[in-house]
C-alpha cells in the first residue's frame, strides 16, 4: 500500500493536525516508511509464541473479596420511593 499526498492530507485532517502543503510530500514518505515496517512485521513467524502483556512475567496484586461496608439495607432502602419486604419496588413494565 502506498500513501500519496492527498491521502496524507486526509489523514492529517482526520487527526486534526495542521500540515502545511509543502510538508505533505515528506509526511507521505513517513507514512510509507511506517507502513513498510508494519508489512515487515507480518513476515515474522510467531507460531508457538505465547501472547504477553509485559516483557517481565508478573501477576497483579490481588486482594481478598471481603465486604467492608455492608449490612446497610435499611439505610439504602430509605432513599427508595417504594420499598417492600426489603427490596426496591418498581412498576410492572411487562404486560
Amino acid at each position: 500500500m502506498s500513501i500519496d499526498e492527498s491521502t496524507a492530507a486526509r489523514v492529517a485532517k482526520l487527526a486534526r493536525i495542521k500540515v502545511e502543503p509543502e510538508r505533505l510530500p515528506a509526511l507521505a514518505v513517513e507514512f510509507n516508511t511506517i507502513l513498510g515496517f508494519i508489512e515487515q512485521l507480518s513476515e515474522v513467524d510467531v507460531d508457538g509464541v505465547e501472547p504477553m502483556t509485559s516483557v517481565t512475567p508478573q501477576r497483579l496484586k490481588r486482594r481478598e473479596d471481603i465486604v467492608t461496608d455492608g449490612s446497610q439495607q435499611e439505610a439504602i432502602l430509605t432513599n427508595a420511593p417504594d420499598a417492600r419486604e426489603g427490596f426496591f419496588a418498581v412498576p410492572k413494565v411487562v404486560e
